[in-house]
């Protein structure tokens, strides 16, 4: 104790040791010492000591450090200490402002021993098992140690941390405790350990942090709360910033809606504290965190869409309205609307309709473009503008045309400021800044949209009185002539590229004033300094344009002509190198990284992100269309002309594809309808005849007890009613049965009579006469086709015997030829023919005498199994009659017997046969007697 005594401040004889000597003998203690209470003391020592010699404790206590927090867990105290001192030794929590190489010692210090501590991955396992200790004097030194750790390596830390077993889910807990210190120390640890790594990203996204974080926000009162929400948020920023896994959690968690809150803003906006300042700041950047540009398209329109639909793009646009409002805070609220209405047509369209509270009210767009060619107002905020309106018109060819439409002639306003005029004052003004935001806002209002192109050539521009008008593109290339600024010209030049690019009656116009391509040829040809080489790319894009979509309308000026003139006053190598001055430009990488316009000062200033992308895909192919031949122009002519033929058949196909896909939907909702209203009407059906048959069994429930209560009721009226309904029905069903009984019988009867008349014909017809009768036409048919065949033998030869005639007679002299044999043989030869050609009718006669028996034969054949199928249905109905024939007679019978079983006196048919035949015998003799 008397060393401790010494160590701590008491005075001891004899020479005082040195701090490292010290040092040693306490690590000594450290590790020899058995007591606890020793060994705690020591290490409170270590502690004081730490910072004063923190390269002395860090090189020789560490590992005695990590030992106690290894062995003695079992005392929250010296755990306390160890932790602290580790804490001392890695970070240095000095507040005092150190030089630049004190301060470079300490920094180079904390990474040595990181690295120290960092040799054994396990070290950083105790310490997540440390953070479940509740005891405050652990807890809280190990979170500083992990976040001191996490500063310094953070990747390697991360690393262990990830691979742990329940790692993330120990640090998450401690936005959980209830001890203020250390959940917003955790806060500190969870932004180092989310920093640049997806994966603990995504883990600590799903162990429920943004529920958490949004609960602590609204604890501590959201924009008006303390340095906790400042964390909050940046955490949060932290574990959105490209990751879309997290952004699509955050968006389906519906945590979006949970952020309108934050921007409601009083009446009053005066007084804003710095840290609230601070917070709004951060808040609108973890909105466009949600919607920004390099995000996917689909991730961002779904977020555009559900901050219109809970409001929060409106809350953003009051903020923007209002007054009182924090310059720097209302320029981030700008760009954090651009970015929410960029590319959506819905939220471009709420704010063309948003008004600002003025009077008389302007719209919202009018306001922003006041303050953009307003000379007075902060850079950033006239960049802010100019990017809101590039995003309202970005894919809005609605808004496109509505910007353009105030520019034409029909539908200027005098007694109001319209978009158009601010744009145009702003392009003509003298500041050049002013020029060149104009000139970039009105590109974007031509931007991929030939209909405006054609459009703005219609603006007319009155310069002074008494002189005619000029056309705005008159006006463009008359200040580029007068030799403005540079930022002025490249303002001027990139709105000329984008107006005249893929529009001939643009580029036609251009090339009317006699003066643009001399103008532009010696623009390119001088050799001027660094300065201008932006403007002689930009010149030699401009003609380059003229000759990739010309239409050839202007003979002075065709595509042929206009490379000639470049061949002959510029060089075509000399063309493509000043060309490629635009994309060799160190201003041009930086504006097509991202849309927004960032630049550190106003003179910088020069580029568009939009027109970047035109220069990428116009360089190349103006670079080809120079060095074309006239050959491989026309050749690429037919290949564009038949591209577009094939293009109009594709178009009209998808046109019907679609009339067709429309047809078939509508065909398909029809057939949707009609099954369900079938489906409708069969459950009513069923319903129906269900609630029939109940009735029919409650009715013959009610009959069958009426039956059975009948014979037994003691009221005699109420029987004899009943007896008497019952009665009279049961009559009169049984004359109706009566009735059916006799014309079954009748019917009966006369199937019988068909019958028998059936099986008589039936009879008739199998008669074998008609067989016979075919048999001797046949037999004579066949004898009269021999005959033929025989006389047409002997006429062949005949023929033939007459042809060897003529030969001998034309052989021989005529004088000698004989004449009676020839004319005989001739007489024969048209005896035979003629005898051959009544055979022949005969054989005719004969063979249609066939066809007709033939066909006589087959229609009597069909009538016989029609007659024999009528026979077989007589016979079938037949049964059928007697079928029903027994059964009505079998009802007749149990219907007497019940009305015998009632008391009614019933006559049987046999008594009523009796009765008839005894009448007939009556009447029989009575005629005898008469």
């Amino acid at each position: 104790m008397n060393f401790l005594r010494g160590v701590m401040g008491g005075q001891a004889a004899g020479p005082q040791p040195t701090g490292a000597e010290t040092i040693q003998k306490l690590c000594d203690r450290v590790a020899s010492s058995t007591l606890l209470e020793d060994r705690r003391d020591a290490v409170r020592a270590l502690k004081s000591l730490s910072k004063k010699y923190r390269m002395e404790v860090g090189t020789q206590a560490m590992d005695h450090l990590v030992t106690i927090l290894q062995t003695d867990r079992s005392d929250s105290e010296i755990l306390g200490y160890s932790l602290d001192t580790l804490y001392n030794i890695i970070c240095n929590d000095e507040e005092e402002e150190q030089d630049e190489n004190t301060q470079k010692q300490t920094d180079d210090l904390c990474a040595l021993f990181t690295e120290k501590f960092l040799q054994d991955p396990e070290r950083i396992t105790l310490l997540l098992t440390l953070l479940e200790e509740f005891d405050f004097h652990v807890r809280w030194p190990a979170v500083k140690l992990l976040t001191a750790l996490l500063k310094s390596q953070g990747v390697q830390v991360q690393g262990i941390i990830l691979v742990s077993p329940m790692g993330v889910s120990r640090l998450m807990d401690l936005l959980a405790d209830s001890r203020e210190v250390i959940r917003n120390d955790g806060l500190l640890l969870l932004q180092q350990l989310t920093r640049g790594n997806a994966a603990i990203q995504k883990i600590v996204a799903f162990e429920n942090a943004f529920e958490r974080l949004l609960d602590i926000i609204t604890e501590e009162g959201s924009s008006d709360g303390g340095i906790v929400v400042e964390d909050c948020l940046l955490l949060l920023l932290n574990l959105l910033k490209n990751n879309s896994s997290n952004q699509n959690f955050f968006k389906e968690g519906s945590y979006i809606q949970r952020m309108k809150p934050w921007f409601e803003v009083g009446d009053d906006n005066s007084g804003w504290s710095a840290q609230k300042v601070t917070n709004l700041h951060l808040m609108l950047q973890l909105v466009r965190v949600m919607v920004s540009p390099v995000n996917s398209p689909g991730a961002t329109a779904s977020c555009q869409k559900c901050m219109f639909q809970c409001g929060l793009l409106q809350q953003l646009c009051t903020i923007l309205m209002a007054t009182g409002v924090p310059a720097d805070i209302l320029t981030e609220t700008i760009n954090t609307v651009s970015e929410v209405i960029r590319g959506s047509q819905i939220n471009q369209d709420y704010f063309a309709s948003v008004n600002a509270p003025s009077s008389p009210p302007r719209p919202a767009i009018v306001v922003l473009l006041m303050s953009m060619v307003n000379e007075r107002q902060p850079f950033v905020l006239r960049c802010a503008v100019l990017y809101c309106f590039q995003c309202f018109l970005y894919k809005n060819q609605k808004g496109q045309g509505e910007i353009v439409a105030t520019l034409l002639p029909s539908t200027i306003d005098a007694n109001s400021i319209s978009a158009g005029q601010l744009l145009c004052g702003g392009l003509f003004s003298a500041d050049s800044l002013s020029n060149w935001c104009a000139a970039v806002a009105l590109a974007h209002a031509l931007q991929d949209n030939l209909t405006q192109k054609e459009q703005l050539l219609r603006v007319q521009l009155a310069t002074s009185l008494g002189k005619p008008p000029v056309s705005l593109l008159q006006q463009c290339t008359n200040i580029l002539s007068q030799g403005s600024k540079v930022q002025t010209r490249v303002g001027l030049l990139m709105l000329l590229c984008t107006w005249i690019s893929n529009c001939p009656i643009a580029v036609t116009h251009f090339l009317h004033n006699q003066d643009n391509v001399p103008f532009l040829t010696a623009q390119i040809s001088e050799n001027l300094g660094e300065d201008e080489r932006l403007v002689q790319g930009l010149c030699a894009l401009l003609l380059g344009i003229c000759i990739y979509h010309n239409d050839n309308s202007l003979e002075n000026y065709t595509k042929e002509k206009l490379k000639q003139l470049i061949e002959k006053r510029i060089g075509k190598e000399n063309f493509v190198e000043k060309l490629g001055f635009i994309t060799k430009h160190e201003l041009y990488s930086r504006a097509a990284l991202k849309p927004q316009p960032v630049f550190p000062s106003p003179e910088q200033m020069l580029f568009d992100h939009e027109f970047t992308k035109l220069v990428k895909d116009l360089e190349g192919v103006i670079t080809k269309a120079v060095h074309k031949s006239s050959e491989e122009d026309k050749k690429e002519e037919e290949v564009k002309k038949t591209l577009e033929q094939h293009d109009n058949i594709v178009t009209r196909y998808k046109e019907l594809i679609r009339e067709q896909d429309a047809q078939i939907q509508e065909l398909k909702e029809q057939v949707a309808a009609l099954s369900s209203q079938n489906e409708q009407m069969q459950a009513t059906v069923a319903q129906q005849l269900s609630q029939i048959q109940q009735h029919k069994d409650q009715y013959n429930i009610l009959k069958l007890k009426l039956g059975k209560e009948s014979p037994s009721q003691g009221d005699g009226s109420q029987q004899n009613g009943l007896q008497t309904e019952e009665l009279s029905q049961l009559r009169e069903e049984l004359d109706e049965l009566r009735k059916q009984h006799a014309v079954l019988q009748t019917q009966l009867a006369e199937r019988d009579a068909l019958i028998t008349t059936l099986q008589s014909s039936s009879q008739t017809t199998e008669s074998p006469a008609g067989g016979s009768d075919n048999t001797e036409l046949l037999q004579e048919l066949e004898a009269l086709r021999s005959q033929v065949q025989s006389q047409s033998s002997e006429i062949s030869h005949l023929k033939t015997e007459r042809q060897e005639l003529l030969t001998r007679a034309e052989a021989e002299p005529s004088d000698t030829a004989p004449p009676s044999a020839s004319a005989e043989l001739e007489s024969r030869l048209a005896a035979q023919t003629s005898e051959t050609e009544k055979m022949k009718r005969s054989v005719a006669e004969l063979e249609q005498q066939l066809a007709a028996a033939t066909s006589t034969a087959a229609i009597l054949q069909t009538e016989k199994e029609k007659l024999q199928s009528e026979v077989q249905e007589s016979k079938k109905e037949q049964d059928d009659l007697l079928m029903l024939l027994a059964d009505q007679d079998q009802k007749i019978h149990s219907l007497k017997k019940r009305l015998k079983d009632l008391g009614e006196t019933v006559e049987d048919e046999d008594d009523l046969d009796t009765k008839d035949q005894t009448s007939d015998d009556d009447d029989e003799e009575e005629d005898e007697d008469d």
